[in-house]
C-alpha cells in the first residue's frame, strides 16, 4: 500500500498583502464588526464595542452577524462595510 501525503503549503514566495494605513485615533469614527454568530462572539464583542465607545471615542459601533458561520461576509454585508472607517472580523467556537 502506498500512501501519498499532501502539504498544503506554497513551495514558492507568497506575495504579501499590503497593509491598510494605521489609524492615528478611532476617534469619531465608525467601525464595524462582524461576527460569525457562533455563540462565543456575543459577550466579546458585547465589551469590545464598550471599550471602542467609552475608552477610544468611537463615534459608532455597528455590529453585524454573518448568516452562514462557515461562509464569506454576503454582498450586503460588504457594501455596509465600505462606509465604514475599520472594520474588525470574528469568530466564535
Amino acid at each position: 500500500m502506498t500512501i501519498e501525503v499532501l502539504v498544503p503549503t506554497n513551495d514558492g514566495h507568497p506575495q504579501g498583502w499590503p497593509l491598510a494605513p494605521r489609524l492615528s485615533s478611532l476617534s469619531g469614527l465608525t467601525i464595524g464588526i462582524i461576527s460569525n454568530g457562533k455563540q462565543g462572539t456575543r459577550h466579546f464583542f458585547d465589551e469590545f464595542r464598550r471599550e471602542l465607545l467609552d475608552n477610544h471615542n468611537a463615534g459608532d459601533v455597528i455590529e453585524v452577524v454573518k448568516e452562514n458561520y462557515s461562509a464569506p461576509a454576503d454582498l450586503e454585508i460588504m457594501d455596509r462595510a465600505r462606509r465604514w472607517h475599520a472594520l474588525v472580523a470574528g469568530v466564535g467556537d
